[in-house]
């Protein structure tokens, strides 16, 4: 968020207020900073999927374009007169000119490349979730998909643009810097927004060292785990489930459940993808489904609405509740009740 601020705020000093020819270092300070938008977007998502991931030199490459792009200014910014430097910008002087056709190349790749990249990683933030959690209300990160595709999208139009009027020689009507810094600010206006609503997965009693990777079915055979010792547990879980129901605690966690049955987190997760064939959030959501058909079809409910059944049954909204009940049963809740008396349980 700063480092969209400090762009637009300088870009607001060059262009609308005149000050690039005033002060045209400016421009110099100025141009490397897109190349931080992609690398920013990309270490926030990375540290919301991993937020135990070390701050290692290899983080700091994602930054080498911008400082050199700074340290081929450096003769620009600190060295040439006003003089010179707005001979630069008016292209009077050729020096610097394959310089900066190369950054708007080299800005437009890393601000398209980077949100791709960034999709990507944003998928496994939402197995994390779906392995540990039995919920995904404020702490998913698909609101930060939408950023993704903006961010890209704004690249996208600089791209068309630049290759409108440098390759094609066409010129727009239209002050075409408008177009491009009002969708930036409507894009942090949105970042802010969610940004600030976004819960992180490992606030308040979730510790990263309670958390479970996602595993594939190889990855399980080299886990150590027993099949005797698979079966029993399996077996617990089972009973522990339809006895004590801990899927109606709508926030619960493999965590919890792990903690209830005295097993590791590791363990757990491997014994329900391998032996109920679902993640952590399908397995306990699909009891809370069947408990809400019971619940729905008992007569000393009729009064109750669905949502309040859909409550009771463990379910923590009604988008996550409609979601998951026509994921499982292929029917929305009201299908499902209006076809009731015809089921059989």
């Amino acid at each position: 968020m700063f480092i969209f601020g400090l762009n637009l705020f300088l870009s607001y000093l060059i262009y609308p207020l005149g000050y690039k020819s005033t002060y045209p270092i400016l421009v110099g300070i100025d141009n490397p900073l897109p190349l931080l938008h992609g690398p920013m977007l990309y270490l926030y998502i990375l540290y919301s999927v991993r937020p135990n991931h070390k701050f290692n030199w290899k983080i700091y490459i994602h930054f080498v374009p911008a400082l050199l792009s700074w340290l081929l200014l450096s003769e620009f910014i600190f060295l040439f007169s006003i003089e010179e430097q707005l001979m630069v910008i008016r292209g009077d002087v050729d020096k610097y000119s394959a310089f900066f056709n190369f950054s708007i190349i080299a800005i437009i790749i890393s601000g398209i490349a980077y949100p791709i990249y960034s999709y990507f990683l944003l998928n496994k933030h939402h197995n994390l979730i779906n392995t540990n959690f039995s919920y995904e209300e404020s702490i998913n990160l698909k609101w930060l998909g939408y950023c993704i595709w903006g961010i890209g999208f704004i690249y996208l139009v600089v791209a068309i643009l630049y290759l409108l009027d440098s390759w094609l020689g066409v010129e727009a009507d239209f002050n075409t810097d408008m177009i491009v810094y009002s969708l930036v600010i409507l894009f942090i206006f949105f970042l802010g927004y969610f940004g600030i609503r976004h819960q992180g997965i490992f606030s308040g009693d979730i510790k990263a060292d309670r958390i479970a990777e996602p595993k594939s079915a190889g990855e399980y055979n080299r886990s150590g785990l027993k099949s005797d010792d698979a079966v029993r547990y399996h077996k617990k879980l089972v009973k522990l489930m339809k006895t004590s129901k801990p899927y109606l605690e709508p926030k619960l966690t493999l965590s919890n459940l792990a903690d209830e049955l005295d097993i590791s987190i590791n363990h757990l997760s491997q014994v329900i993808n391998q032996y109920e064939g679902k993640n952590f959030f399908d397995f306990v959501n699909s009891y809370r489904v069947e408990e809400f058909k019971i619940r729905a079809l008992d007569p000393a409910n009729r009064n109750f609405s669905i949502l309040a059944i859909a409550l009771d049954s463990g379910f923590n909204s009604k988008s996550s509740f409609n979601q998951v009940f026509k994921k499982t049963t292929g029917k929305t809740p009201s299908q499902y009740m209006s076809e009731a008396p015809t089921l059989t349980l």
